[in-house]
Formats: C-alpha cells, structure tokens, sequence
C-alpha cells in the first residue's frame, strides 16, 4: 500500500515538474516573440542598411512562410518528442551526476553553444548539409525575420544531433528545449538590421548583428566565419572570427523570391546552377 502511495506521489510530482517546464519553455518562447517584434520596429526606424522595398519584403514574407510551415511539419512528426527518448539514456552522460540547478543548466548552456557551433561550421564545409543550410544565406535582405530563414530538412537533421547531445552530455530534455528557445532570442537578435553603441565591446563576448552580417556576405571567404550562435568566444578560440562589412548579402548564384523558390533550391547545388548558365548562349559582348 505504502508503495502504491509512494509511487502515485512520485508521478503526482514529476507531472507538477513537467507542466512547470512546459510554462517556463513558453514564457521564454513569448519572450522571444516579443523580442522579434520589437527589434522589427527598431530596424524599421533606424536600420542599418536600407535595402530596396520589393527585397525587403520578399525577404519577410519567405521567411514568415517558412517559419510557419517548418514548425507546423515538425510538429505534425512531433520531432521534439525525440528528446524525450534521448533523455531516457541521458543517466550516462557527463553532468548526469550533477543536481538540477543553476550550475549545471550554465554548464548546459556553454556545452550546447559549442555543439551548436561544431554543427554550424559542419553546416558550411560539407556538401549535403550545405545544400539545406544555404537556403538560410540565400536571403538578398539582412533582417531578423531571417532568423526564421531555414529549411525544414535543415532543422530536421539537426534534431538527431541534438538528442545525441542529451546523451552525451547527461542533461534533461526541457533544459535543451529552454537552451534552444533562449538562443532563437540571440538569434532573432544578431540576425536584426540594427546597430547600437559599443557593440564592437559587446561583440567581444557574444554574437552581435555586425558579426553576424559578415557571416551572411554574398563571398564565400566571409560568410565562411563567425559561427557562433551565443558566445563569440568560440570563434576566437578556433580562428573563424571575422570583422568586415560585406559589401554584398547574399549568395551570387542563388534566387529564392518565395516560399516554394526557397524549399526547392535545395534541391540544386550551385554546381547546377554553374553548368545550366555555362550553356546558356552568352552572346556577343559589346566593345
């Protein structure tokens, strides 16, 4: 009987510590919508660069598109139950042995940001996760509705290496969840058409728009740089920094004017694109 109680409280609590999770996850989500709205406004006042009007808002409605048909596919697969199965296995990984608490979720935070920048960079130097991740590059336009700006293959592959990351590391998967949610904020963040004051001194220690703008150069020897998500340290560390103003945003050889533009380019590398133009009659040039 005594068990029967023990395990009913024990379920009791764990359900009372789920829901708990599953309000702080969408108080930080609110957060960060919030934070888009905001930073919308603020780039719309006073940008840093001035795009053309017809880019401009191309670019926002694509990626508004985006972000809705992405999540509303993941959620249809229910990806983020994923990290639920990872969790079960998570007993064996580095911080398993550590209590719940601020100390541990820090140690999360920092660990998973450099995951997220091991994939990020991987992103960039091989050829099949590219030819997903370019569709993040191929906006024309710098704004923070290019946060929103990926291909659901894209976020679809990086779940099994995020859930690997559970294992590894030994962490809950709604510590994950909240990690992520804090880090589209900072997202939602560098990718804004803004500048501010001592943003060069802030840069120092986390990913600013001005880092982040280079990483969106339409040249591949910059855009290959600043990977970071959060922390900027990760690419001093590892000599990826890279401080410039692009003089051009974007990829050269790849259009994307539309949702369904955009799910199908990743379907043609740039190699395509290189040898359909190479037969395309260039005609005589004017002297």
């Amino acid at each position: 009987m005594n068990n029967q109680a023990d395990s009913l409280s024990s379920t009791v609590e764990t359900l009372q510590t789920n829901d708990a999770n599953f309000l702080f996850n969408e108080i930080i989500f609110g957060v960060a919508i919030l934070a888009f709205m905001a930073l919308v406004i603020i780039e719309k006042i006073k940008p840093f660069r001035r795009f053309p009007q017809k880019i401009g808002k191309e670019s926002f409605i694509t990626n508004t598109t985006a972000f809705i048909f992405n999540n509303f596919i993941l959620t249809v697969l229910r990806a983020s139950s994923l990290f639920f199965v990872a969790q079960q296995f998570s007993s064996i990984g580095i911080l398993s042995g550590l209590d719940n608490g601020p100390f541990k979720w820090i140690l999360s935070f920092i660990f998973f940001d450099l995951a997220i920048y091991v994939w990020h960079l991987a992103s960039h130097h091989f050829e099949f996760l590219w030819r997903f991740h370019k569709i993040h590059h191929s906006d024309k336009s710098f704004n923070v509705s290019t946060g929103f700006r990926f291909h659901v293959f894209d976020l679809f592959l990086e779940i099994p290496y995020k859930c690997l990351f559970v294992i590894i590391i030994g962490v809950d998967a709604y510590v994950v969840l909240a990690i992520e949610t804090i880090e589209l904020l900072f997202i939602f963040f560098h990718h804004a058409n803004i500048t501010f004051d001592k943003e060069e001194l802030l840069s120092r220690y986390i990913i600013t728009p001005s880092l982040h703008r280079t990483h969106h150069s339409a040249l591949r020897s910059e855009h290959d740089s600043n990977y970071g998500i959060v922390l900027s340290g990760w690419d001093q560390l590892f000599g990826t920094r890279l401080e410039c103003v692009p003089e051009k945003i974007g990829l050269d050889v790849i259009e994307a004017e539309n949702f369904l533009q955009l799910f199908f380019l990743a379907f043609i590398t740039e190699r395509h694109v290189r040898k359909i133009l190479a037969i395309i009659p260039k005609g005589k040039k004017r002297v």
